[in-house]
């Protein structure tokens, strides 16, 4: 018998049992994944806090999943209870979209009103976030701050998008006077 035939036997040996060694080890690594992407994905739900859909308008219909849309959203000032504000948002649709891996557009804007009486509280600090929607599944989030601009006695509040690394030029401001 040739040298290399015996050479080749216990090698081929080797890489079958190697190959079943790693299909079984991916058969069980699979549901482990599994349940880590799904809670990936649950930390990724949208954390609104006191807040309500008002609607969504399609701005672009897809053959497979959601369709591309842009909602609008209501909250309240978590500390001045007489202001309202609402923010459109443009959502991702498509197969991703609906499985919650799209990152979503810096696309938005923001509005708010005096729904009822303004009491200023004391201690109100000059800047405070009163809003946050995640809108990717790597950290990116819409933000509404608050700024209290005393001297002209006036709320402004501010929509931007931040990543952690890198956020976006766009914005959106809106104010509400505090009448005397």
């Amino acid at each position: 018998m040739h040298p290399r035939t015996r050479i080749a036997r216990p090698r081929a040996v080797a890489i079958a049992a190697t190959r079943d060694d790693t299909a079984l080890s991916l058969a069980l690594l699979a549901p482990i994944l599994l349940l880590v992407l799904l809670g990936m994905l649950a930390l990724a739900a949208p954390a609104r806090a006191d807040d309500s859909e008002i609607g969504c308008v399609t701005t672009e219909w897809k053959l497979l999943g959601a369709n591309h849309q842009v909602c609008v959203f209501a909250f309240q000032d978590p500390r001045i209870p007489g202001v309202s504000c609402f923010i459109s948002q443009a959502k991702t649709g498509g197969i991703s979209g609906s499985l919650g891996l799209a990152e979503d557009p810096s696309n938005f804007s923001v509005s708010c009103s005096q729904t009822g009486p303004i009491t200023i509280p004391d201690k109100l600090p000059a800047k405070e976030n009163v809003f946050k929607e995640s809108t990717s599944v790597f950290f990116k989030a819409t933000r509404v701050t608050r700024l209290w601009d005393k001297q002209r006695n006036t709320l402004v509040y501010l929509a931007v998008s931040r990543k952690i690394i890198d956020g976006s030029p766009y914005n959106s401001v809106s104010t509400v006077p505090v009448r005397p």
